[in-house]
C-alpha cells in the first residue's frame, strides 16, 4: 500500500482531534474529486511498518489526546489496499483502546466484497458512495455529496 499524506493531528476529517491517513489508489475517479492526486495506486509513499508504528504511537500519545483515526484517500477499500488497511485496523483495535476508526470509500456498503467487509466489521463509521458533483452540498457534514451515507456501525 502507498499513501499520500498523514496528519498526526487533524480536526477537519472527522469528529474531534484525530489522526488522518490518505492512501493511494481509487478506481472510482469521481468527476469533481478534491483529491485526484491520490487516484494512482503507485503514487505517494510506501506505507511501512514504521509508519504504522508512528500512527499507533500518535493515537496513544497522551500529550495530544486523539479521538481516533480517519482513513481516506484515494480509497482505503481499494482491493489492493485492503490487506494493509485490515492489518492497521486490527492493530489499532488491539493497541489503542477506545479510539474510533472512520473510513471513507467510493464503494457502497452493500457492494463490498468479503475482504472489504473484514475491514468494515472492525470500524466505527463508514462513509460510503461515490462523490457526485451534481449532488455536492457544502452544508453536509463528513461527506461531499448527498448520495453518500454515513453509517454508524458501532
Amino acid at each position: 500500500m502507498r499513501y499520500h499524506q498523514y496528519y498526526p493531528v487533524d480536526i477537519v476529517n472527522g469528529p474531534g482531534t484525530r489522526c488522518t491517513l490518505f492512501v493511494s489508489g481509487c478506481v472510482h475517479e469521481c468527476p469533481g474529486c478534491y483529491n485526484k492526486s491520490t487516484w494512482r495506486l503507485n503514487s505517494g509513499l510506501p506505507f511501512t511498518d514504521a509508519m504504522a508504528d508512528r500512527i499507533i504511537a500518535d493515537l496513544n500519545d497522551t500529550r495530544v489526546k486523539r479521538q481516533g483515526i480517519s482513513l481516506s484517500g484515494g480509497d482505503p477499500l481499494h482491493p489492493q489496499n485492503v490487506p494493509e488497511i485490515l492489518r492497521l485496523v486490527k492493530r489499532i483495535r488491539a493497541e489503542c483502546p477506545g479510539k474510533d476508526i472512520w473510513v471513507w470509500t467510493g464503494y457502497k456498503l452493500e457492494e463490498l466484497s468479503a475482504e472489504q467487509r473484514e475491514v468494515v466489521d472492525r470500524i466505527n463509521v463508514l462513509v460510503d458512495g461515490k462523490f457526485v458533483q451534481d449532488l455536492k452540498d457544502p452544508a453536509l457534514i463528513w461527506r461531499g455529496s448527498s448520495n453518500q451515507v454515513v453509517h454508524h456501525l458501532r
